[in-house]
């Protein structure tokens, strides 16, 4: 337990928001690895699956605790795949996992999964859906989290997929719900399609994709400044696309800009394609799973449009949406603008300023600040 305990003393969020209030290893990530102790022993190499491992704790735990090899992992969101693949060069255990898309590679004959509890029910729903239909029939489902993150909706969802749900033991306000007994799976749920009349679009959408398939009310505000934002525009991005409402909707109302959509979430990328197909302009959208557009040259678009998050995993964390914007002053070209709407609690304003340049208010309602940064002359901060 010892060379446990070290390994997982050594992780770290890189290259994820990194503060004092945020951490690599919580207590869930422990208590999984402990109840889950004697069917990780038992199940053996190139049987074991890790789903949504924060930043490696379950994977790199359970290799170390029982020298594993061949661990399958998935991840949506590329921060976390990021960090595991930097913490496992970090304790030498790089070639033992292999990252897979959720589905068949990842799942197929797997006797046991470790599993991080996302918050939305949609997601839950998608990601257990695919281990009852993939999996070994005696598959172990080990799903842990926080207790207040955990809600009796969970278990009911879970048992739309298994015939026993039930929860372990708390500790230090952590607890799982041990699935197992796979039901038969009809056809996929996943992804879901929903028809805007009022935007004349259609959304299609994963389970873990933000909103799901609606447009959620700071998306929809932030559409309504759509033809005010650089009308002579040329190359313009979607930072934090999720469905790809506002990448699809500027591609369709204006035929000759180029539109790059970018999330961190795979969920996100595989229902932006989708959206973007479902409305005739895949071909001008360019879809990329990305870090706050760390692949995006400098100087190399005229145009953001952003909603940001305001959560950094489960914590209210603003971290993320200054990264986006420190990016932001990096990628657009000089006079080129980005759009944003935020909860209006947030006051970004001043962080855009800093990072962007000059930042107006263009409109406001009880909630939201829609605002229209114009990138300066000035070097950008890096």
């Amino acid at each position: 337990m010892v060379e446990v305990e070290d390994v997982l003393r050594r992780l770290r969020r890189y290259p994820d928001v990194e503060a004092v209030n945020l951490f690599a290893v919580d207590a869930a990530d422990r208590l999984m690895l402990d109840v889950a102790a004697d069917s990780l022993a038992a199940a053996g190499n190139g049987r074991v699956a890790v789903i949504d491992d924060g930043y490696g704790a379950l994977t790199l735990g359970a290799i170390a605790a029982h020298d594993l090899r061949d661990v399958r992992v998935h991840q949506d969101l590329l921060t976390g795949e990021l960090a595991l693949a930097n913490n496992a060069r970090i304790v030498g255990l790089s070639d033992r996992y292999r990252t897979h898309e959720l589905g068949p590679a990842l799942l197929d004959n797997v006797r046991v999964v470790l599993w991080r509890l996302p918050r939305a029910l949609s997601g839950l729903a998608e990601t257990a859906e695919a281990i009852a239909r993939y999996a070994d029939p005696e598959v172990e489902v080990f799903a842990g989290g926080r207790d207040k993150y955990l809600t009796p909706a969970m278990n009911e969802v879970l048992a739309e997929s298994f015939g026993s749900v039930r929860a372990s033991r708390g500790r230090q306000k952590s607890r799982i719900l041990l699935a197992s007994e796979p039901k038969p799976i009809g056809e996929p749920r996943f992804p879901v399609r929903n028809r805007l009349d009022d935007r004349d679009l259609e959304v299609v959408a994963h389970g873990a994709a933000f909103s799901g398939p609606r447009l959620d009310i700071g998306t929809r505000f932030l559409l309504d400044y759509l033809k005010r934002m650089k009308p002579d525009a040329r190359d313009a991005i979607d930072l934090g696309c999720g469905t790809g409402i506002l990448a699809v909707a500027l591609a369709k109302a204006r035929p000759g800009i180029r539109v790059t959509a970018t999330d961190q979430s795979a969920a996100a990328v595989a229902s932006t394609r989708a959206t973007a197909a479902a409305n005739g302009v895949a071909d001008r959208i360019t879809v990329l799973q990305d870090d706050a557009m760390s692949t995006a040259p400098d100087n190399s678009a005229d145009l953001v449009l952003c909603n940001p998050p305001f959560h950094v995993g489960a914590a209210v964390h603003t971290g993320s949406a200054i990264k986006m914007f420190q990016q932001t002053g990096r990628v657009l070209r000089p006079g080129g603008e980005l759009w944003t709407v935020y909860n209006t609690h947030l006051n970004y304003r001043g962080v855009m300023e800093r990072m962007v340049g000059k930042t107006d208010v263009m409109g406001r309602n009880r909630k939201f600040t829609v605002t229209r940064s114009v990138r300066g002359l000035h070097h950008a901060e890096q």
